[in-house]
């Protein structure tokens, strides 16, 4: 028999704060290496940014290794589709260069936003007021809500414009009835709705396959595969700040249900995490700062949402979120991204347990997200670094007190280092060791951090 071609590896990729972590320049570095890359959940409500060679992309909901040519990319069956934002952001990559349709691939089951969707988002959250959980406002919620309440109309259903009209109309009859509350409604027309909805899935069309069996193909052929998650772990609906959440299950257990692999086809999960922390929109944040240090991670971090251009509130880095973060997704190693914008620094800090109001202190989360509010932190004092770090591409030039913070985070974290990101271009990264080559670490194992002192 003909020898087979080693088995690829099967990598999530996830977010383990509140979002906006830097998953995207992490997925197109790796997918130098990878033959496919898939998102698996969200919408485009995601906003992941890429810069090569000083050219600054930003990403919705085409996955981050579009820009590879010879990488094939999926949207997964757990991602709410907007059609007219998939067209308009390939159009615009197309104008760069980059033919995004010919390297993607979409599954028949994704749920599809409709003009209903994104009306009631509107109206709900400025119907909310102060109590407004800050949606991006592009229909994800209510998208989601009709999939779990099995009246969604989805990619498959454009197969069969008969039935698509049935389906949409019955779902455009709801959602008028729930706009019908809210002041100022002008009644959606669902005959002009499927017209536009036909003509453009039309486009999208050829694109439709079983996302599940070619990935599960690209994997025994012997070539890595990238699976890719948006938001951030801390913002699950399950097990994140409820209600300050997304709408989807953004923990890496969804990437085997948002594709249509097996649980058992993971084979290593890494957790992006900033030097620091950030949110953007409402809901808990124990860290927080609105001091010197505070306005230095903003500015020097740039911390504007890439799909809202909302402002993004920091803090120091919370090692007790990022701990349960790494419990609910079994984080096999860890990328810490923007540690050059801590440079210059005099002091950096870490948040090692929470104090609660009866003078308690912790080292997990409350158990009713209601009470984070009340949390403070425990902070752990380090020395700061005036050298410069941004760039970097070899953990041995990092400032020695750099390293010492890496380091303390990976003790705190209990699993290991992988990466580090220095800058926003791909290479401007140290690669301690990837994830496509690694046997699981084992606690009580040297790190290639500890190695590097001796």
């Amino acid at each position: 028999m003909p020898d087979m071609p080693a088995r690829g590896r099967m990598v999530v990729v996830i977010g383990a704060q509140w979002g906006d972590e830097g998953k995207g320049k992490l997925v197109d570095l790796l997918t130098e290496r990878a033959a496919a890359v898939a998102r698996f959940q969200g919408g485009h409500n995601a906003g992941h940014t890429l810069v090569i060679g000083g050219r600054k992309t930003v990403l919705s909901l085409i996955p981050s290794g579009v820009l590879r040519e010879g990488v094939t990319c999926y949207i997964g069956n757990g991602v709410v589709l907007s059609i007219p934002a998939l067209l308009k952001e390939a159009a615009t990559l197309a104008e760069g260069g980059v033919p995004a349709l010919e390297r993607l691939r979409i599954s028949p089951n994704c749920p599809l936003i409709l003009p209903g969707h994104v009306e009631l988002d509107h109206a709900r959250e400025k119907a909310r007021g102060a109590r407004a959980i800050g949606t991006t406002g592009r229909g994800i919620g209510p998208a989601y809500e009709d999939k779990v309440a099995r009246r969604a109309v989805r990619v498959a259903d454009l197969m069969d414009p008969v039935s698509f009209q049935a389906k949409l109309a019955e779902v455009v009859d709801h959602q008028n009835y729930l706009l019908g509350r809210y002041e100022g409604h002008t009644p959606l027309d669902p005959v002009e709705i499927a017209e536009r909805w036909l003509d453009m899935g039309q486009r999208i069309l050829p694109l439709v396959t079983d996302v599940g069996a070619e990935l599960i193909n690209a994997r025994d052929a012997g070539g890595h595969v990238l699976l890719e998650g948006a938001q951030g772990a801390l913002l699950d609906i399950d097990h994140g700040t409820y209600p300050f959440v997304t709408s989807s299950n953004t923990v890496a257990g969804a990437a085997a249900v948002g594709t249509g692999i097996g649980p058992r086809d993971i084979d290593h999960v890494l957790g992006i995490t900033k030097a620091y922390t950030t949110r953007v929109g409402a809901g808990p944040f124990p860290t927080e700062l609105d001091d010197h240090a505070g306005r230095h991670m903003a500015r020097v971090g740039q911390e504007f949402g890439a799909v809202t251009g909302r402002p993004r509130r920091t803090g120091w880095l919370d090692l007790v979120a990022l701990r349960q973060s790494i419990r609910h997704n079994s984080v096999s190693g860890l990328c810490i991204t923007k540690l050059d914008v801590l440079d210059g620094l005099e002091r950096v800090r870490l948040c090692t347990a929470y104090r609660l109001p009866d003078g308690s202190v912790v080292e997990q989360p409350p158990l009713r997200a209601d009470d984070y509010a009340s949390c403070q932190p425990v902070l752990e004092d380090m020395e700061g670094w005036s050298s410069p770090t941004s760039g970097l591409t070899e953990l041995a030039r990092l400032p020695a007190a750099a390293r010492r913070y890496l380091e303390r985070v990976e003790t705190l974290a209990g699993v290991p280092v992988e990466l580090v990101s220095t800058g926003p271009e791909r290479d401007q990264t140290i690669v301690l060791r990837s994830p496509f080559d690694v046997r699981e670490w084992c606690p009580g194992e040297d790190s290639n951090l500890h190695a590097s002192r001796h």
